[in-house]
């Protein structure tokens, strides 16, 4: 989830102290790989779980969970071969799913509620498909019914040893998301794009491992093109469905999840958001969710 460089605008005061609210870090290991986690508010909380998109991480998430935390325990995991999680010979979604579930025991108590945004969507239904009876509720953000993985088709071609940079500021200057979107913060960006990159002894890289994208998140035969459709039949859990009016949901795709849905949970538009909503609508995104988990609270 990697434009060019830009001048930052004037930062405004809500991003921050938002900012300022730094996060707990801590790790847990599931089934041979350290998981690493960020966590803001009281554990006693309510458990609210955000789940990253592919090639991104928990620190996408920085300015937005300090926002959520005065009413829940807000836990970020980086999925492995994510962030600074550790990597895998192989991923899959029931894999990722299990780290989720091992990050919110880990760190809270109770039936958590669970976000989760483009492939971190998936993740989360598939969260819900196998574990629902121990989550409160889900809410997938912008994921697309038949493309699990819309990130692969432009990060595919990284290889195992992804190109490393000179510099910190020659690789955030080539930050972009992806996929790309118009009106993104140039203040939000500028703080996950140096969250995004690590030092090695080759240089300057991306947190995230190019192996992820194995082709398995996108070749779906005709059958697997119904899974969501099916998981959200199926979750025994709360579901809510947020479209991010230009990002990857078409209006016809968005129908399909009404007609899924229909009284089991709300379908949300995100007025003017990109796929990325945390890029370019990040108070929008911010109300929205804590309007669903007031809603929820008291029904």
């Amino acid at each position: 989830m990697f434009s060019r460089s830009r001048p930052v605008a004037e930062t405004p005061a809500w991003f921050t102290t938002a900012l300022a609210d730094k996060p707990e870090h801590s790790r847990v290991d599931v089934e041979g790989a350290e998981i690493h986690v960020r966590v803001w508010g009281e554990r006693e909380n309510p458990p609210l779980v955000l789940v990253h998109g592919g090639a991104a991480h928990s620190g996408w998430w920085d300015h937005i969970a300090p926002l959520l935390s005065a009413t829940h325990r807000v836990v970020a995991p980086d999925l492995s071969g994510h962030g600074d999680s550790g990597t895998r010979d192989s991923y899959d979604l029931r894999l990722w799913a299990r780290e989720v579930m091992a990050a919110a025991a880990a760190e809270s108590d109770g039936h958590p509620t669970i976000v989760g945004h483009s492939l971190g969507g998936w993740v989360t239904a598939t969260a819900a498909s196998l574990f629902g009876d121990r989550i409160n509720s889900i809410v997938v953000v912008d994921s697309p019914l038949r493309d699990r993985a819309p990130e692969e088709r432009d990060l595919s071609r990284s290889s195992r040893s992804p190109k490393a940079y000179r510099s910190k500021d020659e690789i955030v200057g080539r930050f972009r998301p992806v996929p790309a979107q118009d009106g993104v913060l140039p203040y939000v960006s500028a703080h996950i794009a140096s969250e995004s990159v690590r030092r090695t002894l080759k240089g300057w890289v991306w947190k995230f491992d190019p192996g992820i994208f194995g082709g398995h998140l996108v070749e779906q035969t005709p059958a697997e093109q119904e899974v969501m459709e099916a998981m959200m039949n199926q979750m025994p859990c709360r579901i809510g469905y947020l479209r991010c009016e230009n990002g990857l949901v078409p209006p016809e795709m968005a129908d399909v999840v009404k007609d899924i849905l229909q009284l089991r949970g709300p379908f949300i538009e995100l007025a003017e958001a990109g796929h990325h909503p945390m890029l370019d609508q990040p108070l929008p995104l911010v109300a929205t969710l804590r309007t669903l988990l007031e809603l929820w609270s008291i029904t």
